[in-house]
């Protein structure tokens, strides 16, 4: 009796191949974000209070059931392996700030937990696809270690660059190499918040070349990564 009660609870609970796992899954992901929202709606300054009350009742109902399908992935899986994997993880900080009053909200944690949709992509049958671009940033780790090494040495480049031609000028904006690393970041990224600007020639004419390398930069991994995909793509099919 009690191993046809645990071969049931597994198929629920772990084995997401069965409709019974499926629709469990499903039920977990509509929680998840049903306790976003309420934790978002939380937040809002002008809540009136039965409102209020109405979420924290949502907040108890979803964490309760978090807590309560935590458990018997402890329960149903290997203990030590699942506990320690980043969704274990995850879902123990999830509900470990309902229960410890500590000051600090990690509430917003859950978000992470939106990951788990990623079980549903085998009711669709994008697995293999999952699998191919797994393999592809398998392929190119190397490249992209090194690429993001010149990235970090051309923020310190333009950021030096930038307080030479601007900190004369613009003393209280480009104060020192590290503030300027802001600029760099935002120039080199080509977001442009315009908080900081060179208004020098100099610093004009070096901004845009920054902006050129930027545009650049863009372009590289998703090259590699696209050149990598397509690889794994013809791979699977031969």
């Amino acid at each position: 009796m009690i191993k046809k009660v645990y071969k049931i609870i597994h198929e629920i609970v772990v084995d997401d191949s069965t409709k019974k796992g499926r629709l469990f899954d499903i039920i977990i992901q509509v929680l998840i974000i049903l306790s976003l929202i309420s934790f978002s709606l939380e937040t809002l300054p002008e809540l009136n209070n039965q409102l209020y009350d109405i979420l924290q009742k949502i907040e108890v109902v979803c964490i309760y059931i978090f807590t309560i399908e935590y458990l018997l992935r402890i329960i149903l899986n290997n203990k030590k392996n699942y506990m320690f994997s980043f969704f274990g993880l995850i879902d123990l900080l999830a509900i470990l700030p309902f229960y410890i009053t500590s000051g600090i909200d990690l509430r917003s944690v859950r978000v992470f937990r939106i990951l788990k949709i990623f079980r549903l992509f085998k009711l669709l049958k994008y697995t293999k696809s999952i699998d191919r671009m797994s393999d592809a940033f398998k392929k190119i780790k190397n490249e992209l270690v090194i690429f993001f090494i010149a990235i970090l040495f051309l923020l310190y480049v333009s950021a030096v660059g930038i307080y030479y031609f601007e900190n004369p000028v613009q003393p209280e904006k480009f104060k020192s190499v590290f503030h300027s690393l802001w600029w760099s970041v935002t120039t080199l990224t080509t977001v442009g918040y315009g908080d900081m600007y060179p208004i020098t020639i100099g610093g004009k004419i070096f901004s845009t070349f920054i902006v050129f390398i930027g545009l650049g930069l863009v372009a590289v991994p998703s090259g590699l990564l696209a050149t990598a995909f397509t690889q794994g793509i013809k791979k699977s099919k031969d």
